[in-house]
């Protein structure tokens, strides 16, 4: 697997799959590499959580916005099964590393893109933030007590979901070309506000239907 990720989403979902025993190479920016290296806690000169994310992986410095790490990325891309990237859309297809170039190098390629609203709708071009998403998917509105405006949790919960989407959609993607019969690769859109939505349980339903909201009930069971 190739991770032109950044920060949380694409390289959590890399990451589960390293976990598994997947080659990882992990592209960063020159000089600065990946933003997650400079949050939160910091030991050794990265942050902890930068540990976290980029175990099990190996990691280069690329520069995707140059012509000739471009077309690195174009040489590269026949030794892999599967890029996972969460850059907003529109982004990798400027570097000349979209889908559609990358797949006529390789056809059997996977490709797995992660945003905030996904490759298409009327949100697609906005930037996306996993605050945003818990917001916009209803988990924030359950979240927290009655009595109080609706809470965050302590840990970036949109983003996590998200990749736990990208690596299951690499892995049904990677089933379906290696038993059919093309053997040609996916796109696989995951959106983290789609994300969130899928663990909402019956809420929409029951409010569409039943003009029921699920509020917050804090500690209670």
């Amino acid at each position: 697997m190739l991770e032109m990720g950044h920060l949380i989403a694409g390289p959590y979902g890399a990451e589960l799959l390293a976990g598994f025993g997947a080659a990882v190479t992990k592209i960063e920016r020159p000089g600065s590499g990946d933003a997650l290296r400079c949050w939160r806690g910091m030991y050794r000169c990265s942050s902890l959580w930068w540990y976290t994310l980029s175990r099990n992986k190996r990691c280069i410095t690329l520069d995707l916005e140059h012509p000739k790490g471009q077309e690195m990325v174009r040489r590269m891309i026949r030794h892999f099964d599967v890029l996972i990237e969460n850059f907003k859309p529109g982004t990798i297809e400027r570097w000349g590393l979209g889908p559609d170039r990358l797949q006529a190098i390789h056809p059997g390629l996977i490709v797995v893109r992660v945003s905030g609203w996904g490759l298409t709708g009327p949100y697609a071009n906005r930037p996306g933030y996993a605050s945003v998403a818990e917001a916009m998917g209803g988990l924030r509105y359950t979240t927290g007590y009655p009595d109080l405006p609706p809470a965050r949790n302590g840990v970036s919960l949109g983003d996590s979901i998200a990749g736990l989407h990208a690596a299951l959609g690499a892995l049904m993607a990677l089933y379906h070309r290696d038993t059919g019969d093309s053997g040609r690769g996916q796109v696989i859109d995951v959106s983290l506000a789609e994300s969130v939505i899928s663990l909402m349980e019956a809420t929409l339903p029951e409010f569409d239907k039943l003009g029921r909201v699920r509020e917050r009930t804090g500690a209670s069971p």
